[in-house]
């Protein structure tokens, strides 16, 4: 089949809050709905004229959030909605998905993104729990009731951490924040590498916002009238000294993964417009950009966090492109060990060899990486963040007058996801 262009009309995304040990001021539908409806209200067209809206959610507490999504945004009856989940590429799958449809020609214009609200995360019973008011509900008067609980201890009353469980990979056995020791490990990261790519992440944030480069965000109000302009998670107060206080996290006290130098457990969602050539002449709309490329790869889950590699090599081949030949790179800050890794892996020529089957691809230019921060500073809402960073790359580029760029991501489970954009001439409308 011929190349079918998939242009990038708009995006927007909430500002991204941080989780403090309690359910947040958003759900994950709310999150989406507003930074939503302000993305649609700049548009030449009705929501109604969407044809599909796509979202990624990790841990909704809500059920099909995209077709949720899209009755809350006004786009009536009529305009289909659904919902896709990759764990952390949940968003990038959505844009991906969106992609497909308007390739194929079912659909010539789709909101698409993700959304989360990790705060919001459900806290479980356990199965002891489960058996013991089960056996309650059928239990045949009150004698059969109290027998039901006689078996249950103490411990069983403790709870079960919805988030934890969905951040450990049943097939390892693993933690992510372990799936990085294990990488730490293998590349000999140091902890004052992580820690030093930790404070760059939160350095180069604040630069961002002083330079007005997060031009995406759109502000929240919550239903007491408070206002979230901006990323709460960004610390101008982030030091080595301060990290290195820090204790590890998954593997003590031997590990070097610490809450310092790892992704901030966030609430956010983002948002893209996705559209057709033909939408864009039907509508005369401005294209800020294009997807050129979509690759998902999969891998060892006890190292997962190599997924950037495996997923954007195999575009970076197909399009005989060296990493540098790229003007900007977005490689989501999972860890700050898993990222170093992805580094130094491409320059291995042993790794590359037996892994990839080519030789090391080298070593990528810092200057082009995550130049306004990622996750480690910024946060990562688990469901939006391969959105958010398809967007921010395309507002990265175009603020700096550059032309390409690839946004890729580990994922839980074992698998890499990376996109290829470009920027289009605004002036000049699409291609």
């Amino acid at each position: 089949m011929a190349h079918v262009p998939v242009y990038i009309i708009d995006g927007a995304r909430s500002p991204f809050l941080k989780a403090r040990a309690a359910p947040g001021p958003f759900s994950a539908a709310d999150l989406a709905v507003q930074a939503g409806r302000e993305l649609l209200l700049r548009q030449p067209f009705e929501p109604s004229a969407l044809d599909e809206v796509i979202m990624g959610c990790a841990a909704p507490d809500e059920v099909n959030i995209g077709r949720l999504v899209a009755l809350r945004l006004g786009c009536g009856k009529r305009v289909p909605g659904w919902t896709v989940m990759r764990n952390c590429a949940s968003g990038m799958q959505a844009l991906d998905s969106a992609s497909m449809s308007i390739q194929c020609g079912r659909s010539d214009i789709v909101l698409a993104g993700g959304t989360d609200a990790l705060s919001r995360a459900p806290i479980l019973f356990s199965d002891e729990i489960v058996r013991s008011l089960a056996a309650w509900n059928t239990g045949r008067g009150a004698k059969q009731k109290l027998l039901s609980l006689k078996g249950l201890r103490p411990r069983h009353l403790a709870p079960v951490i919805g988030l934890l469980k969905g951040l450990t990979d049943p097939v390892a056995g693993l933690s992510m924040g372990q799936t990085a020791e294990n990488l730490a490990h293998d590349f000999s990261i140091s902890r004052s590498d992580m820690d030093g790519y930790a404070v760059q992440s939160h350095r180069r944030a604040l630069a961002a916002r002083e330079a007005g480069r997060y031009n995406e965000i759109v502000p929240l109000a919550d239903e007491n009238g408070r206002l979230y302009e901006q990323d709460d998670g960004v610390r101008a107060d982030t030091s080595l000294e301060k990290l290195a206080a820090l204790k590890p996290v998954f593997d003590p006290p031997w590990g070097n993964i610490t809450a310092g130098n790892s992704s901030q457990v966030t609430d956010g969602a983002a948002l893209l417009l996705l559209a057709s050539a033909a939408a864009v002449d039907r509508w005369g709309l401005r294209p800020l950009g294009r997807i050129l490329d979509t690759q998902w790869a999969g891998l060892d889950p006890a190292v997962m966090g190599l997924g950037p590699v495996h997923a954007s090599t195999p575009i970076l081949d197909r399009h005989g492109l060296g990493l540098n030949d790229l003007d900007l790179w977005e490689i989501n800050e999972a860890f700050a060990a898993q990222v170093l890794a992805c580094l130094a892996a491409w320059r291995d020529p042993d790794w590359c060899r037996r892994h990839l089957g080519r030789e090391a691809l080298g070593a990528l230019d810092m200057q082009r990486l995550n130049v306004d921060g990622g996750a480690i500073a910024l946060g990562h809402p688990v469901g939006a963040t391969g959105a958010r960073l398809v967007l921010h790359l395309l507002e990265a580029l175009r603020s700096r007058g550059l032309r390409r760029g690839m946004a890729t991501l580990c994922i839980g489970g074992g698998q890499g996801g990376a996109m290829l954009i470009e920027t289009c001439d605004s002036e000049a409308g699409h291609d």
